[in-house]
């Protein structure tokens, strides 16, 4: 994306959040193909069964998008943080309602260097299960529970990791490798 293409998003954002109705319609198809691609990284070999697929999972962050009154978006970096948090929320929400969050289940076993592909295999509880680690791990140190929300559940790089966080890709890979290991032994400890 070229840089007048990525002003052009911020100064929509800021007309949305200014309270400009109409700026969500102009913004929506020139992020619409990144969500996408957020949305299908994320949804990659996806196993089968699973009822919501890369398009309706944009189409829902959309309808959360339309329907937000209070969002607080700066700039295009932001509003993709954001998006990747509302797909988590989603996905965690889908996994909850299907019922297959029960407790007790046997150990929950996750190799976070393959983020992208590991969530899309990971079954409901193990989503779950995540996303309560990630909850905790975000009251001790948010910035590493965004790097893990944006690089596991929004499939971002390390480079666009580091773009969203306003950090350097040496930051997003430290703070990846603790994060990782937090998580991994509070994923073990509960279950």
């Amino acid at each position: 994306m070229d840089a007048s293409q990525s002003h052009e998003i911020t100064r929509l954002l800021r007309d949305w959040k200014a309270g400009d109705a109409t700026a969500l319609d102009r913004l929506t198809p020139r992020v619409y193909e990144e969500l996408r691609r957020m949305a299908r990284r994320y949804m990659r070999n996806e196993r089968q069964g699973v009822t919501m697929q890369a398009t309706a999972l944009v189409n829902e962050v959309y309808l959360q998008l339309a329907g937000a009154t209070n969002l607080d978006c700066d700039d295009r970096s932001h509003f993709y943080a954001v998006a990747a948090n509302m797909m988590r929320r989603i996905l965690v929400d889908q996994a909850r309602a299907r019922g297959s969050a029960k407790r007790g289940g046997g150990a929950v076993k996750l190799n976070l260097d393959d983020a992208p592909e590991i969530a899309a295999h990971s079954r409901d509880r193990e989503i779950v299960a995540i996303d309560e680690a990630l909850v905790a791990l975000a009251a001790m140190d948010p910035r590493k529970a965004r790097v893990i929300e944006l690089r596991f559940f929004g499939g971002l790089s390390v480079e666009e990791t580091a773009e969203v966080l306003k950090v350097s890709e040496p930051t997003v890979l430290r703070d990846w490798k603790l994060a990782k290991a937090w998580m991994l032994r509070e994923l073990k400890a509960s279950a």
